[in-house]
């Protein structure tokens, strides 16, 4: 499995001399780090609340910012694009998610795609497929829908294509899911 990144975007890194200045940054502060490019920097670990407050400190003290904010707003705006995408449901399968999400996020797709696999170490695919078996987990859990109808709701082509995606994520069929019930169910925000 491949090893999660931790990513820094840094504002106001233009030149190779701003790269050696935030390595010697980081250096100083003892925060291990793979390498350092034009606008970001490789972590080797997250870094703890009080390590981000004093990169923030020495990052300012000469002449650069951290852009967390607007990272983590792109990622949230994805996150919420995914979730309206399989809202609508069957209904818009000829739209593809990538044209939904760039419909919504004004940035060429490649680039919230990289931002997203390399911030929460998994593809947009990857989130969109866990949200749709969380949906699936939701309407089985309610009792109230067929599993063929719980497939074309989540947007899968059939009940084997949800079951075998289904079997992969959970370790369970739907049929055994639905009778253990709710309590395999995870919150949006754990996944």
């Amino acid at each position: 499995m491949k090893e999660k990144q931790h990513k820094l975007f840094i504002k106001n890194m233009v030149c190779q001399r701003c790269v050696l200045t935030i390595e010697n940054i980081f250096k100083e502060l003892n925060i291990p780090f793979h390498k350092a490019s034009l606008g970001e920097i490789d972590l080797i670990k997250k870094p703890t609340n009080e390590e981000l407050e004093k990169i923030e400190k020495e990052l300012r003290n000469v002449g650069f910012e951290l852009i967390v904010k607007r990272v983590n707003k792109i990622i949230e705006d994805i996150k919420k694009a995914v979730l309206e995408y399989l809202n609508i449901g069957i209904d818009n399968e000829n739209l593809k998610l990538s044209l939904f999400i760039t419909k919504n996020i004004s940035y060429d797709y490649s680039y919230l795609s990289d931002l997203f696999s390399s911030v929460e170490g998994k593809t947009i695919e990857q989130f969109y497929i866990l949200q749709r078996i969380e949906r699936a987990k939701e309407l089985l859990v309610y009792d109230q829908l067929s599993l063929t109808e719980i497939s074309y709701q989540t947007g899968f082509s059939s009940v084997h294509h949800l079951s075998s995606q289904f079997k992969k994520i959970t370790g369970l069929t739907p049929s055994h899911f639905k009778k253990i019930g709710a309590e395999k169910r995870r919150s949006v925000d754990k996944l």
